[in-house]
Parts: C-alpha cells; sequence; structure tokens
C-alpha cells in the first residue's frame, strides 16, 4: 500500500482568471483599434474583433456572476472563485 500524500494548494496568484481577461480584452482592443484605422485584415477583420470583444466580456459577466454567487452562498455556483 503506497503513502498518501498531501498536494499543495495552487497559489491564489496562479489560478486568479483576472490577469488572462485583462490581457485578452486588451489583446482584442488593440487588434480592434488597429483593423478599424489601418482598414486591414479583409472585410471579415473588424467583425472578428468585436465578436472577441464580445466573448470577453461575456466571460467577465459569468466570472463576475459566479463569484457573486460564491459569496452569497448559492449552491449552484463555482467554488474555488472567492
Amino acid at each position: 500500500m503506497a503513502d498518501t500524500v498531501d498536494v499543495p494548494e495552487i497559489p491564489r496568484v496562479l489560478r486568479a482568471p483576472e490577469p488572462v481577461i485583462v490581457v485578452g480584452m486588451v489583446a482584442w482592443l488593440v487588434a480592434t483599434v488597429v483593423v478599424a484605422v489601418n482598414d486591414v485584415g479583409g472585410g471579415n477583420a473588424l467583425r472578428i474583433c468585436l465578436v472577441g470583444l464580445g466573448v470577453g466580456l461575456l466571460g467577465t459577466t459569468i466570472v463576475l456572476v459566479q463569484r457573486a454567487g460564491v459569496r452569497r452562498g448559492a449552491r449552484g455556483a463555482q467554488e474555488g472563485l472567492d
């Protein structure tokens, strides 16, 4: 029988979604500005950039709603977002 090993918890800074969200949103914002100002990338490029921003906003909203649910103690909320 093997001995059990306690696995340490991953530090908060490595599991925080905020840096990833911020970097992604800034990247899509920069891409949108570049495409709009320089008219690069063809006809669909601006639409793709705007959809990228929209998906980022949707993801941010989901994270915020889940966090609010965790704080409220909702049973359906994700754990580990506090």
